[in-house]
């Protein structure tokens, strides 16, 4: 059973030390081949300020915003994020992206699908090979490591280990949705 770091959950997660920075995140024996974040080192700066920082999230951010989010995740935590970069969210359907909109409650839902309490490191991942943590919204996801990529509901980790003071951050490219939030909304 692995242990999360900083958290009692029962998922439980081993804390590894944070991979180097410029270094192949998922390297390691796997051959895993996500980027490690030039962001690296943020450890003043939570969650929110890290992702504002990068430049790279400016539609999550306003997801977050709207669905009132931006105290949680400024929040002492820890949490792990997989955040969909813009990139990711410039492919979901306009009318599922306008219903999240204007739902809050689904928009925080799906939200929290990106969210896993405690410390998750690509160590941690690669070193597992493959698990189903609960996010915060109660659903797992499920992470695995294929073709030396680390995969979460098919969304592939493209940034590796954003540290921040409350947490640490995972690119992905594909925005997650819920099982009760439908694909065609």
């Amino acid at each position: 059973m692995l242990k999360l770091a900083g958290s009692t959950h029962a998922l439980g997660w081993t804390n590894f030390a944070p991979v180097v920075a410029l270094a192949i995140a998922l390297a390691a024996p796997a051959g895993a081949s996500a980027q490690a974040s030039p962001h690296q080192g943020h450890g003043s700066k939570n969650i929110v300020e890290v992702a504002t920082a990068a430049g790279s999230f400016t539609t999550l951010l306003a997801a977050v915003k709207a669905a009132g989010l931006v105290e949680t995740l400024q929040g002492d935590g820890p949490f792990t994020v997989f955040a969909p970069s813009d990139a990711a969210f410039a492919k979901v359907p306009k009318a599922t992206l306008d219903g999240l909109l204007a739902d809050k409650a689904a928009l925080a839902s799906v939200l929290a699908f990106h969210v896993v309490p405690g410390r998750v490191v690509a160590a941690d991942i690669v070193k597992a090979g493959s698990v189903m943590p609960k996010t915060v919204n109660g659903q797992p996801l499920d992470i695995k490591v294929r073709d030396g990529k680390v995969y979460v509901n098919g969304a592939q980790v493209v940034t590796a280990d954003v540290q921040a003071s409350n947490g640490v951050i995972h690119m992905i490219d594909t925005v997650l949705l819920p099982a009760s939030v439908p694909a065609g909304r």
